[in-house]
C-alpha cells in the first residue's frame, strides 16, 4: 500500500517528491551516500546548509534548521505512512541510504529496504539514521537538538493529518523521546511546541502549525 500511495503523491506533485516512490534505487553519479553528510570536516553538509541559507536569505543557523526540516520530513514520511496504512514500516539502513538535491529540496532512497512493524522500529531507525545528523547540525550551527527533533515530530504528524489519517499522537508517544511531547493536537490539525525557525526569515507568515500561533492557556481563576 505504501508504494502505491507514494506513487500517487508523486503523480499529484508532478514528480516532485522527496523520496523515491519505489524507495529502492541503483544509484548513479547523481546520488550521494548520506554517510557523506556526517563525515568530518562536514564539508558537504556545510555546503548544503549554506545553499539553503542563501536561498532564503537566512543566517547559517536558520539555514541548518530549514535544511533539516526538509531532510527530516522526507526521511520520516514513508515510515509514518507505512505505520498508518497497513503497519508495514520501511527502514532504509543508514549505510545504504542515498540522497540527491531535487525540486523537493532533497530526494532520499536506499539500495535496500527492510520491513518491520511498530513504533519501536521507527524509533530505532531515527536513532541510527537521524540522530547523527541532528547532533552534527546542532553543534555546527548552534541550533538546539529539540528544535530539530521538533521537525521530525512534525514529519510524523503532518502526513497522518494531510495524506492518510492516523493516530500520530499515539505513534509519537510510542516512539517516545526525543519526539514525544513536541506536537500537540488542535482541532483537525496540530501545533508544534518548537519552532522550525521559518518565522525568523524576513517578511514571511508563520507556518500554520507554528508554536507562536498556539493559543495561550488562560490563567486559572482564583477562588
Amino acid at each position: 500500500m505504501l508504494i502505491e500511495t507514494l506513487r500517487r503523491l508523486a503523480g499529484e506533485r508532478d514528480g516532485v517528491l522527496g523520496v523515491e516512490p519505489g524507495l529502492v534505487i541503483e544509484p548513479d553519479e547523481s546520488w550521494t551516500p548520506v554517510s557523506e553528510l556526517v563525515r568530518e570536516p562536514y564539508t558537504l553538509l556545510t555546503r548544503l546548509v549554506d545553499e539553503t541559507a542563501a536561498r532564503w536569505g537566512a543566517p547559517f543557523h536558520v539555514g541548518a534548521a530549514l535544511f533539516w526540516k526538509t531532510y527530516g520530513y522526507w526521511h520520516t514520511l514513508p515510515m509514518a505512512l507505512g505505520w498508518a496504512l497497513d503497519g508495514r514500516v520501511p527502514v532504509m539502513p543508514a549505510a545504504e541510504t542515498y540522497f540527491k538535491v531535487s525540486g523537493a529540496g532533497v530526494t532520499i532512497a536506499a539500495t535496500r529496504v527492510s520491513w518491520g512493524s511498530g513504533a519501536g522500529v521507527i524509533g530505532a531507525a531515527l536513532e541510527e539514521s537521524q540522530r547523527p545528523l541532528v547532533e552534527v547540525l546542532s553543534r555546527m550551527a548552534k541550533v538546539g537538538e529539540r528544535t530539530l527533533w521538533g521537525s521530525t515530530a512534525e514529519a510524523v504528524a503532518h502526513p497522518l493529518t494531510s495524506i492518510v489519517r492516523g493516530d500520530y499522537l499515539r505513534l509519537l508517544k510510542e516512539i517516545g523521546p526525543p519526539l514525544d511531547g513536541l506536537v500537540e493536537p488542535a482541532g483537525d490539525g496540530y501545533f508544534r511546541r518548537t519552532c522550525c525557525l521559518w518565522i525568523a526569515l524576513p517578511d514571511v507568515e508563520p507556518c500554520g502549525s507554528c508554536c507562536v500561533l498556539r493559543p495561550r492557556a488562560r490563567p486559572r481563576a482564583r477562588g
